[in-house]
């Protein structure tokens, strides 16, 4: 089987459409973007701009659930990543004009949409006192028993580099140099349906976690080399302690997602 290639991708920043303002004003101001002009038919879609190099962050506003974030996947032939995903294992939800909406085996959402001819990665951004971040990963957050299907089901649909991260429990998904986003795939303890959330590289954690809090945000729990966060909104998403510009760990170090 023959899969196209990812040209670029987009993370989307699901938030309940009660915070949908709260919760952009937050995003871009971490992210060092601006909102672009809603679309969609209830005015759902925003994408979040940066200052130089091409979009590859969007928010959605999600009725009154509890939000979280998904994955878009840009290729030059749609219908044949669709059909691709479907032979992986993968379950079409809907379908649209040039797009499709479709659900992992494991049960994460993602999208399939038409490459727009997106090539430049975005900066990565500077905080205050100097640390910088770059918002690069989407993590997906599996149950033990489906956890060996996604390793094998997002290796196979992106042809990434696909490798163990640091500790058993993560395995990540790397794209080639150039493309905006990686894929770290999370094995939990205990079973609950798959779910999504962002990670940001971080020069000096503390840092920008100090920064985040005086936007709003609050600190919940803390790993190895990282910080779980909620914005102002309460979604969840973590502070890793990797390299803004490569997405790797520093050299020589231990512990956390690779």
């Amino acid at each position: 089987m023959t899969v196209p290639t990812v040209r670029w991708t987009h993370a989307f920043i699901d938030r309940p459409r009660r915070d949908a303002g709260p919760a952009l004003g937050f995003w871009t101001a971490v992210t060092g973007t601006s909102a672009s002009e809603p679309r969609g038919d209830r005015g759902e879609f925003l994408t979040l701009l940066p200052g130089t190099g091409d979009a590859c962050l969007k928010a959605q506003e999600v009725g009154d659930g509890a939000g979280g974030a998904h994955l878009d996947l840009a290729v030059e032939d749609v219908p044949a990543l669709v059909e691709s995903a479907r032979l992986l294992g993968a379950e079409v939800v809907s379908g649209h004009d040039g797009w499709a909406v479709l659900r992992s085996p494991g049960g994460q959402s993602f999208c399939a949409v038409p490459w727009q001819g997106e090539t430049v990665r975005p900066p990565v951004v500077e905080g205050p006192g100097g640390a910088t971040s770059r918002l690069d990963q989407v993590s997906i957050d599996l149950a033990p028993e489906v956890y060996a299907a996604e390793i094998a089901f997002w290796s196979g649909l992106t042809g990434w580099e696909s490798q163990p991260g640091a500790f058993p429990e993560f395995h990540v998904i790397r794209p080639p140099a150039g493309l905006p986003l990686r894929i770290l795939l999370q094995r939990l303890d205990t079973a609950r349906p798959a779910s999504a959330h962002l990670d940001l590289a971080c020069s000096d954690v503390e840092a920008v976690r100090a920064h985040h809090e005086d936007l709003g945000a609050t600190p919940v729990g803390r790993g190895a080399r990282w910080t779980v966060m909620r914005d102002p909104v309460g979604g969840v998403y973590c502070l890793t302690g990797r390299d803004p510009g490569t997405g790797s760990l520093p050299h020589g170090s231990v512990g956390g997602p690779t």
